[in-house]
């Protein structure tokens, strides 16, 4: 098995690194005080065509596949996890509409996502009542003389206030995940209404809202593939996405060992340095190890999906794994920092904030078991 990375692979991550230290790092505990959503930095990532790393060239993208992009997210997410995953769902978006849309559809709003024309884009599965089962979705599409009228809500929508266009799931005939289609619907549609920004635990520099959906019509050609296929495409995009979340998980834990090891040195009790200690040495060493293990795992997901084999299973394992490693890796920092640890003057509290919602969103950690555990049954 060849571990190196490949030339672009490695321009990818030194892009996204030199990007990250110059441009995110610096700010990134500021825009976690000011909740304040990111425009300029993800100007600038799209700028160096990290908002469509998986993404047809012709497109816009930067082609330069799955892995690449697993790297890329690792990288930017070491810095600034609310960027990180600003910059997930956008790519997500984008390879959503290049796998799935029409050639009118690909042409219209993949380049604009990859370009930052659109600053980001949004996934609008999730309901008040719908989370992990989204065949309980209540949000309908009603065919009409001219087009689709989509009624209902959604929840947790990632970029919901800023999004250029979401994709979004819809009832659109009988009970359960086989009457669910999928529409594009472009940001500023009259009907479509973002809500009132969430107070989150963490990734406080992410914009998260609800979506209303008042009437909201729709031009016949926003259906994105077939009439009634939509939890296919919704089931195919979160399987990638989960490699996404898998290396946003494992940025966010990456910055927290790194600063609890230079903590470890230079912090002194009893005369020595705290990394003296076998305590703190174990705490780094499972971290360590877990850490390189998460990282494994989300790449070798990368890999299958790039090399278009199966990976659902994979990405599922990875997701789950680097998702929990990371919280106990951010739980560590914290206990090694002390006291320090606890508050905001040091960047491991609000790696321990960011790094919850790995194990939620994407499916949660209960649901990536299910995906599992079916698989291993051959159910």
């Amino acid at each position: 098995m060849d571990l190196e990375l490949t030339d672009t692979q490695q321009l990818i991550v030194r892009t996204a690194r030199d990007y990250a230290e110059r441009m995110i790092r610096p700010v990134a505990a500021q825009l976690d005080r000011e909740e304040r959503f990111p425009r300029e930095i993800l100007a600038g990532l799209a700028e160096l065509g990290l908002m469509g790393v998986n993404v047809p060239a012709a497109l816009g993208g930067a082609e330069a596949g799955v892995v690449s992009y697993s790297l890329a997210m690792m990288e930017i997410a070491r810095a600034c996890a609310s960027t990180a995953v600003t910059m997930a769902v956008t790519n997500m978006v984008a390879e959503v509409i290049a796998r799935f849309g029409s050639e009118d559809q690909r042409q219209r709003y993949v380049p604009r996502l990859t370009s930052g024309e659109y600053v980001a884009g949004a996934f609008a599965l999730s309901e008040p009542e719908a989370g992990s089962d989204p065949g309980s979705m209540r949000t309908t599409a009603e065919r009409t003389a001219d087009g689709w009228t989509l009624r209902g809500e959604k929840q947790w929508i990632t970029s919901g206030s800023h999004a250029g266009v979401f994709v979004v799931w819809a009832r659109t005939g009988g009970p359960g995940t086989k009457g669910i289609s999928t529409f594009l619907v472009e940001g500023g549609t009259p009907g479509l209404r973002p809500g009132k920004h969430e107070d989150k635990l963490g990734l406080r520099a992410s914009n998260t809202v609800p979506l209303t959906f008042d009437d909201c019509k729709i031009p016949a050609d926003a259906l994105l593939g077939e009439p009634e296929q939509g939890f296919r495409v919704a089931m195919m995009a979160l399987d990638g996405g989960r490699i996404g979340i898998a290396s946003q998980a494992i940025g966010i834990a990456t910055a927290a060992l790194e600063e609890a090891t230079a903590y470890a040195r230079e912090r002194k009790q009893f005369k020595r340095p705290i990394g003296d200690f076998q305590a703190i040495q174990w705490m780094l060493a499972d971290s360590r190890t877990e850490l390189d293990a998460a990282r494994l795992l989300a790449l070798r997901a990368a890999h299958l999906k790039e090399t278009d084999r199966p990976f659902s299973r994979e990405a599922a394992m990875a997701k789950l794994y680097a998702s929990e490693a990371a919280g106990r890796i951010c739980d560590r920092a914290v206990q090694i920092h002390g006291g320090y640890g606890y508050v905001r003057d040091f960047a491991a509290e609000r790696h321990y904030r960011d790094v919850r919602v790995t194990r939620i969103y994407e499916g949660t950690s209960e649901i990536q078991r299910t995906v599992i555990a079916r698989n291993v049954l051959g159910a």
